[in-house]
């Protein structure tokens, strides 16, 4: 009997540098799961309408797999859930949606494996345990950097960004999200990011592309030491950024945000080939040459 075709796809807008079509093809093929893996972009304001689109009339139609969700949809897709992880609703922000399809029709449920993908990247290049953490930015990625900082022991999280989103609630987005998370955050004005980008064991930048530039030139005015601080910068897009190339020339160790996309794509990968997955190891590494990444 033929096994039927599954699809899944990446969300986000803009979505066209995206490599998590490479990442998802590569494990696919190598588990032998026939799913096809497309990038679509989907503007924030049509979020909601594309996914209930996906709740096809026909039960029996078990095409979708699962969705991976970038910026801007983090937390435009929470209203469309039907379910949602614990960490996911910690977090209030989703990077991941899988599909179950019972007699009632498709349930949608919202995960969020950044945490994973953080935790898993900064433990590869070797962070220390307990280490004074800084995150630039404050959006949805900055929440899971928020709950990973707890997995790594931090006592504490400092976060530094121009202004801070809002929750639901009113409360400040990323000092709930340590809240529930049981992690400590305190809230810096963006002027002191610099100093701490000079003194943090680990930094995690969560900003765009090129956002971090200033921080760089400053890093470089003062000439400081960063022998054994980590820096994982989330943008992949160009690398390797200007942050990363000063903190690297001040002895620091760079983690590419290419290792948190390849860890939480792992994660999403087992979610959506479900008993299909197997041997985390070697589907690592078939992921790995897929992008031009050291194999583990």
């Amino acid at each position: 009997m033929t096994e039927t075709a599954r699809r899944a796809a990446v969300l986000g807008h803009p979505i066209g540098h995206s490599k998590s079509p490479l990442l998802h093809r590569a494990a696919y093929e190598y588990l032998g799961f026939h799913c096809a893996y497309d990038a679509l972009d989907v503007p924030e304001e049509n979020a909601a309408a594309f996914a209930a689109a996906l709740r096809h009339p026909d039960p029996t139609d078990r095409q979708w797999a699962g969705l991976s969700v970038t910026m801007p949809l983090k937390a435009a897709l929470l209203p469309a859930m039907d379910r949602l992880t614990e960490m996911a609703a910690a977090l209030r922000v989703l990077n991941t949606v899988t599909f179950e399809y019972t007699d009632a029709g498709v349930v949608l449920t919202g995960h969020n494996t950044d945490v994973a993908g953080i935790v898993r990247a900064l433990r590869h290049a070797g962070s220390r345990t307990d280490p004074r953490i800084a995150v630039l930015g404050a959006g949805g990625t900055a929440c899971a950097a928020v709950a990973a900082a707890g997995m790594l022991d931090a006592a504490a999280v400092d976060v530094y960004a121009r202004g801070f989103r809002a929750a639901a609630d009113g409360t400040v987005a990323v000092q709930a999200a340590g809240s529930r998370t049981g992690t400590s955050v305190a809230l810096h004005p963006w002027e002191e990011a610099a100093a701490a980008c000079a003194t943090a064991d680990v930094v995690i930048s969560t900003l765009p592309p090129r956002a971090a530039d200033p921080l760089a030139e400053s890093l470089a005015a003062a000439a400081v030491d960063r022998t054994g601080a980590v820096l994982l910068d989330v943008a992949y897009d160009p690398w390797p950024s200007r942050i990363a190339q000063e903190w690297s020339e001040a002895g620091g160790r760079i983690v590419p945000g290419l290792e948190m996309l390849l860890y939480q794509a792992v994660e999403q990968v087992r979610l959506f080939a479900g008993n299909k997955f197997r041997d985390e190891a070697a589907v690592i590494n078939v992921m790995c040459d897929a992008v031009g990444a050291p194999r583990r």
